[in-house]
């Protein structure tokens, strides 16, 4: 029987996310349902015997980007090259669903950017071979920070130069097992104003202004996974015009 691995966060509120990420859910109890089948116009004396009512729940706030999500093009910008942007729900399934690959490199330090170089050495070393329409994800170990203040805060991130190259590698989906898909978003705000520098915002995600492709974000146990050898499924949800959506990634093993 093949290994399933899942690759995804629990959805749940946490007080240490950005104030403008955490979620809220409400869950009410199986009583409530009583009450509300009762004004529905069946008397208490119909119920069913031991009927207890059903319970539900309903998610008060949730961005599409608060959990282990996938960004569409739409994200990144308005157009691709010129043309229109695809938004989540024109994702093609079959992007979501291959092949998949782990590169690691959790020996990058917090906000050390992930170079091409980097990619290629941890290919070189696990033998791995990418080919066009695999699944890549990016491995810096900064899922440990999960649940904490400092998750959002510290970690590396995808250079544009290393973001390009697995586009032309043929790879459509990509994902990393850290907050972001760039350096940290309160580090790239603090180096920008420092700087002046224009250009140093949001690097890597802007590559996908010229060149279509999603990365997953948030992902975790990218360390319980073979480098290579296995499949990977990222089946978002279908928000219609949305720029992501949260989606539950799982590694299928053997």
């Amino acid at each position: 029987m093949p290994q399933l691995i899942d690759l995804s966060k629990p959805i749940r509120y946490n007080a240490n996310d950005p104030w403008f990420m955490r979620v809220k859910i409400k869950h009410k109890p199986h009583s409530r349902a009583r009450w509300l089948i009762r004004f529905l116009g069946l008397p208490f004396g119909l119920f069913p015997k031991n009927f207890t009512g059903w319970a539900d729940d309903t998610i008060k706030s949730m961005g599409v980007h608060s959990t282990t999500h996938l960004d569409a093009p739409w994200h990144y910008s308005p157009t691709v090259a010129g043309q229109p942007a695809k938004t989540i729900d024109q994702i093609p399934l079959e992007w979501c669903y291959g092949d998949g690959v782990v590169i690691d490199v959790s020996h990058k330090a917090d906000f050390d950017l992930i170079t091409v170089a980097d990619l290629e050495e941890a290919l070189q070393k696990t033998g791995a071979v990418l080919t066009p329409s695999m699944i890549v994800l990016i491995r810096t170990g900064r899922d440990v920070l999960n649940g904490t203040k400092e998750f959002a805060e510290k970690g590396t991130g995808m250079s544009p130069e290393a973001t390009r190259w697995l586009i032309d590698q043929g790879i459509k989906v990509m994902g990393i097992d850290q907050w972001g898909w760039d350096l940290p978003l309160p580090y790239m705000v603090k180096q920008a104003k420092q700087t002046q520098n224009r250009e140093l915002f949001w690097q890597a995600h802007l590559v996908g202004r010229e060149h279509e492709y999603c990365h997953m974000e948030q992902l975790v146990n990218l360390g319980a996974l073979p480098p290579f050898g296995f499949k990977v499924c990222v089946f978002p949800l279908k928000i219609v015009g949305a720029s992501a959506a949260p989606a539950r990634v799982v590694a299928i093993v053997g």
